[in-house]
């Protein structure tokens, strides 16, 4: 049994997953399927209803459309919320979302962007951050059994979605999922621009598409035998973050912190206590 310093679905990623799934049964039961076209998000009708700016990320067109969204953010939404803390993770989250819309938007007076829905935009987002904190993590994708690094991953996400969006008409959101990628990016690129970045976590983990075996909650101090097997201090990217920082503390100091790296323990902190209720 895997005890862990926070749980396995993280506030926001268990909150966002029920939502999603609770406006798919609505549309399915109670309401008419055909309501989605309220919420979807159309170019054309954007200014006129500017609520589709959000509202489109919450509407999936069928139950695999919806199972594959919320699968990837569950495998890297809840180590991305850990790391960042729960509330710049969602704000994250909604800025991707809204920046694949503005995205389409901006390139539907080029082209003919048909209508979409789905959070397909948002969870890339949510993917790239994973590849920006863990560049070399290896993700394992069922059923294939060749290993990618997360930047890898997301590099031939990127370019998929580019050639789909260039070649095929084939009625998936190409660009959303592009337009999310890019205001990742743009947001990592401005917080390297205002400040300092915390430093990448050293270690590299294996993903399979359910999440990894949990981390070993050993912590060794100055003087103290070393760490466990390298294999066990890489189950878990929080965990291997957690052990760059307190590193960090007893070389230089807890004054060396950066502001990210102290919401960052005290996120996984309020957590810890929880899960020990």
């Amino acid at each position: 049994m895997n005890s862990t310093p926070y749980p396995r679905i993280t506030p926001w990623v268990g909150r966002l997953i029920i939502a999603n799934a609770v406006v798919l049964l609505l549309l399915l039961t109670l309401f008419s399927p055909s309501l989605a076209a309220y919420f979807e998000f159309a170019p054309d009708r954007a200014f006129s209803q500017p609520w589709t700016f959000v509202t489109y990320m919450f509407v999936h067109l069928g139950l695999l459309h919806l199972v594959v969204n919320m699968l990837m953010l569950f495998v890297f939404g809840s180590a991305v919320e850990t790391r960042m803390g729960s509330r710049a993770f969602i704000w994250y989250y909604l800025y991707c979302g809204v920046g694949a819309a503005v995205f389409a938007l901006a390139l539907s007076g080029l082209m003919k962007v048909q209508p979409f829905a789905g959070a397909s935009g948002a969870v890339l987002g949510v993917g790239l951050a994973y590849a920006m904190f863990w560049p070399d993590a290896e993700l394992i994708l069922f059923p294939f059994p060749i290993p990618l690094r997360a930047r890898t991953f997301v590099a031939v996400l990127a370019g998929l979605d580019l050639f789909g969006a260039l070649y095929f008409h084939d009625g998936v959101a190409h660009l959303a999922h592009l337009g999310g990628l890019l205001f990742g990016y743009l947001f990592f690129r401005a917080q390297a621009a205002s400040r300092r970045p915390p430093a990448p976590a050293r270690t590299v983990e294996r993903v399979v598409m359910v999440q990894s075996n949990g981390p070993d909650q050993s912590r060794t101090g100055p003087g103290a035998p070393a760490r466990p097997s390298r294999a066990r201090a890489e189950s878990d990217p929080v965990q291997a973050e957690v052990d760059r920082v307190l590193d960090k503390i007893s070389a230089h100091g807890l004054g060396s912190l950066t502001p990210a790296e102290r919401r960052f323990l005290d996120e996984v902190a309020k957590q810890k206590k929880s899960g020990e209720r």
